[in-house]
């Protein structure tokens, strides 16, 4: 072990930091952050220790390094650009037996300044002993999207029931599993974020009442259009915590990779060789799985809540009075534009953006006179089988046959394609692609030219 981890109580403790530029900047704030007594010393600062200065919030010795600065130090960090000015503080502060770092100098210092993840009181850190701080950087970005950004907060809240849980549950194991459900509940942990007393009493007393292996609840994800980089951080967080994952043919295989290893995984999705789990079906395997005290995920492709059919499962769940989160998801409409370069709204082109399914036809609900109207996008989900009625009932309804339209096949994926051309081509440009594909009819189409910076032209299909 080189170095030994040790967390540092600064609070109200007088800490001296040599340099005035944007690295002594990013140190500052650090110790700021924790509290500390700070004094900065350098022949002239940067803007921002000005403001601090003027909000009191730490001194400034607008001077060159004097050793007389160390007097009453707990901690010195140099932070200058100067490697002799650095190397005297270093050896003024060791005279003194005061801890001290030398920015980008570990061999030069007493204490080296690892990655934090911060979600106090809950802290995390990260280092490489300053051998490979960009190792630690990336190591610590991993880290932090695998941590809730409430995670403090119910750490802190923990910490005022522990002695409750100690007399309500008389066996370890009972114990253990009480603070496994609360560290995972997330609706807890916005409770806590928002200061909603009533919810957070609500939603701890149920902790405590319910018997803890009927517990379980369902998180309806959206896994985004398809890239594993589009998903957001707390849907990672959901998907590692999850038991069971039910997940659809639209979530890829890069976000699958992610699941936690252990976690039971159930398709129900359509695919060659598989028929499609009717939606009652689906209900009924969440439904089961949280009535025996699980952590079921229902994964799903872009958002749950746009043509996702995640409202009609969230009924269900509610009916049964099974609780349950929504963590949104990219939709495909967002995704696939933005990797295709068509932006679905501009001020010169489309002042709005209508989403539409193409399996809306069959009850006659679709508006074609409003939707053939100017200045604004379509984009039609699930509408290839449509592709031809899309084309003739939009051009039937005023929608001019030259209107510029783009098919994106597998959109964020590196199996995107798109095809693209002219209204009156729709139902032959169809047939060049298979789905999942995205329709998006407008002028903004006509942009993709310029805009388009995902995949090469010759990597597209062409009309």
């Amino acid at each position: 072990m080189d170095y030994l981890p040790i967390f540092c109580q600064l609070r109200q403790r007088a800490c001296l930091l040599v340099g005035g530029g944007e690295v002594a900047e990013r140190k500052a704030r650090l110790l700021l952050d924790a509290g500390a007594d700070l004094t900065v010393n350098a022949p002239e600062f940067t803007p921002q220790f000005r403001l601090w200065a003027d909000d009191k919030r730490l001194t400034l010795a607008e001077c060159a390094f004097s050793p007389a600065l160390l007097e009453g130090a707990w901690l010195v960090i140099a932070a200058t650009d100067d490697a002799a000015v650095n190397e005297e503080v270093y050896q003024a502060a060791t005279a003194r037996q005061i801890f001290c770092n030398v920015v980008d100098s570990p061999a030069h210092a007493s204490f080296i300044m690892p990655s934090i993840i911060d979600r106090s009181p809950l802290m995390v850190a990260v280092s490489s002993g300053g051998k490979a701080p960009v190792l630690a950087r990336l190591l610590r970005e991993k880290l932090e999207s695998l941590l809730p950004l409430h995670l403090g907060q119910l750490a802190l809240f923990a910490g005022n029931l522990r002695q409750r849980v100690k007399q309500h549950f008389n066996h370890i194991t009972l114990r253990r599993r009480f603070w496994e459900k609360l560290f995972v509940h997330d609706r807890l942990a916005q409770a806590l974020a928002n200061q909603d007393q009533a919810l957070t009493l609500r939603y701890t007393e149920e902790l405590f009442n319910s018997p803890l292996e009927q517990r379980g609840e369902v998180v309806l994800v959206g896994a985004g259009p398809g890239d594993a980089g589009l998903l957001t951080l707390k849907g990672l967080q959901q998907i590692q915590q999850a038991d069971v994952v039910v997940y659809d043919r639209l979530v890829s295989d890069d976000i699958m990779n992610l699941v936690r290893r252990d976690a039971e995984r159930i398709f129900v999705g359509k695919r060659a060789g598989y028929h499609c789990v009717p939606q009652e079906e689906i209900n009924q395997i969440l439904l089961d799985h949280a009535r025996r005290g699980r952590r079921v995920v229902r994964l799903k492709g872009g958002d749950p809540f746009i043509f996702g059919r995640g409202g009609e499962e969230l009924e269900a769940l509610a009916d049964d009075s099974i609780a349950f989160t929504v963590v949104p998801g990219i939709t495909a409409a967002s995704g696939c534009s933005a990797y295709a370069g068509i932006p679905l709204t501009h001020r010169d082109h489309a002042r709005s953006v209508r989403l539409v399914t193409g399996h809306a036809r069959k009850d006659g609900s679709i508006d074609w006179a409003n939707m053939a109207a100017e200045q604004q996008t379509l984009v039609f989900y699930m509408g290839l089988s449509q592709a031809e009625e899309i084309q003739n009932s939009l051009i039937q309804h005023g929608m001019a046959a030259d209107m510029p339209v783009a098919l994106v096949e597998n959109g964020t994926s590196t199996r995107q394609r798109v095809v693209s051309g002219r209204l009156d081509e729709l139902a032959r440009l169809a047939q060049q692609v298979e789905s999942p594909t995205l329709i998006i009819v407008g002028r903004v189409v006509a942009l993709r030219d310029r805009l388009n910076w995902f995949s090469a032209p010759d990597t597209e299909k062409q009309s």
